[in-house]
């Protein structure tokens, strides 16, 4: 009983630890450090990451005249983002962005910078569940509050500038970000149930095609869905992504590995069967069939 007890003691004792560590540092299975959870500009001139952060942030030519046009109306808000140290987006955007609110004199303590992971596994979350409500699918994401309410958000790199998105943001003109039909689905899923959205999915897809800027953006949020064992809402995704693009052979690769993971080897199959169709000698279709008819048989 002692030694359970202790067991459970530095068990309890590590997770808080980890949770209170700022600039936490893993190795990932391939040998490649990255960052977890809560960090700062500390964090990112480390000696692994001081390549990339720096030659970004003194490069980048900020627009002094634009910015201070709205540094004043941007002390007003508190920013929280959203990125992976693995990412490529987040190592040319961020150290950009970091670079802009210094200029404007941005109090960084008004900051939260959260770095989430890429692992299978635990893809795009953070260690203690950082990126849970937020509506996180692509990084970097930038978003702004204003009175503890979020305005708008800049995601994965500017329309224009940061300089111009900011200024946008943060002076009440009109601002779409990027990706705005992923968010749109993350917030039905967060509000309705599945049932509820098939029965306006004609009216859906009709919206949805207008806005969304390619198979991967839906993609890449029913791969979120995916790795966080959120299956249903992973299978809703992939299917209104294959009624947006039934003429794309990897909206039903994806379909059919969401199938796949969860055991419905038929519906896997069929799917798996539509990409062969598109792309007759696509392997990994081929390598899928053989693998779903071994499970079937067993």
């Amino acid at each position: 009983m002692k030694s359970f007890l202790t067991l459970f003691i530095c068990i309890i004792s590590y997770t808080t630890a980890f949770a209170q560590t700022l600039n936490h540092e893993v190795i990932d299975p391939e040998g490649h450090p990255k960052l977890l959870g809560i960090i700062n500009k500390e964090g990112l001139q480390k000696d692994t990451y001081k390549a990339w952060f720096d030659a970004n942030h003194d490069h980048y030519i900020v627009n002094d005249q634009l910015v201070k046009t709205f540094s004043e109306s941007l002390k007003d808000y508190k920013i929280k983002v959203f990125l992976g140290t693995w990412c490529g987006d987040s190592k040319k955007e961020v150290p950009r962005f970091y670079k802009v609110l210094e200029t404007a004199n941005y109090n960084l303590d008004n900051l939260e910078v959260i770095a989430l992971d890429n692992q299978k596994e635990h893809y795009k979350q953070g260690p203690n569940g950082e990126e849970k409500g937020y509506n996180i699918h692509r990084v970097p994401t930038f978003i702004f509050y204003k009175d503890d309410k979020e305005i708008n958000r800049i995601v994965e790199h500017p329309i224009e500038t940061f300089e111009r998105d900011i200024e946008k943001i943060v002076t009440d003109q009109p601002y779409r970000f990027n990706y705005i039909a992923a968010n749109y689905i993350q917030h039905l899923l967060a509000t309705k149930t599945i049932d509820q959205l098939n029965t306006e999915e004609t009216k859906l897809v009709a919206q949805l095609s207008e806005f969304v800027k390619g198979s991967r953006e839906l993609n890449t949020l029913g791969y979120v869905y995916l790795r966080a064992k959120a299956f249903d809402k992973a299978l809703y995704t992939f299917k209104l992504n294959t009624l947006i693009f039934p003429y794309k052979s990897n909206v039903y690769d994806s379909l059919g590995e969401a199938y796949f993971i969860t055991n419905n080897y038929t519906e896997a199959l069929i799917n798996y069967n539509k990409v062969l169709a598109l792309q007759p000698e696509d392997k990994n279709a081929l390598e899928m069939i053989q693998k779903i008819n071994l499970a079937i048989k067993q």
